[in-house]
């Protein structure tokens, strides 16, 4: 069971941004009707005006003209959270944004059908799902996983680089040091001593 622990631990967050993802995009094709058309098995509504009618009925307080602009942009939302869940990317962001859009789904479903119907189809579970990976710190398997790789290298080579320079500088600083002390060492040397001239002069 200890084995098992650390794996779980790791890659959990992959089972639940796939099963979130694949969830919607299942929802958004239904309702595109590209799983079959109304009265197939296992499908929903199997086009977009029944899932409008299926939204008026979670809005009852919503005008009928902002029904189909609810419907579109509750579509494209879910359509990009699932993608953007599958391969992950921006996960905690998506995550959160995924949690309250479930949240909201089942709140509509509790006044439009009732308290059990969300339970009925475990939304309320989804959406904790949802907030549970948004405050998770590990992202195998996505593509947040390589952005954070590709920056620590980047990073990395940065700091070398940098360490590099300064090294460089230092060394190149104490030997121009070293060649302007010399000269002075010389020319303090020549007062010191005379030269065969001089010598010759005081002969």
């Amino acid at each position: 069971m200890r084995a098992i622990a650390p794996c779980l631990a790791t890659y959990t967050t992959v089972y639940i941004r796939l099963a979130l993802g694949i969830t919607f995009l299942a929802a958004v094709t239904d309702r595109c009707g590209l799983g079959g058309p109304p009265g197939t098995s296992n499908v929903a509504w199997g086009n977009f005006d029944n899932f409008l009618a299926y939204a008026a009925k979670l809005n009852p307080y919503l005008p009928a003209a902002w029904l189909p602009t609810v419907g579109w942009g509750v579509t494209l939302a879910e359509a990009a959270c699932g993608l953007a869940l599958i391969v992950g990317f921006q996960t905690r962001k998506v995550a959160v944004g995924s949690g309250l859009m479930l949240l909201a789904f089942a709140l509509g479903m509790t006044m439009g059908f009732g308290v059990k119907a969300p339970f009925n189809y475990s939304v309320f579970s989804a959406a904790a799902g949802a907030f549970l990976l948004a405050t998770s710190i590990h992202d195998p398997w996505s593509l947040d996983m390589l952005r954070d790789r590709h920056t620590r290298q980047w990073t990395r080579q940065q700091q070398t680089s940098a360490s590099t320079t300064s090294s460089t500088g230092r060394a190149c600083g104490g030997m121009r040091g070293m060649g302007s002390r010399t000269p002075v060492q010389q020319s303090v040397g020549a007062m010191h001593s005379p030269s065969p001239a001089c010598g010759r002069w005081w002969g």
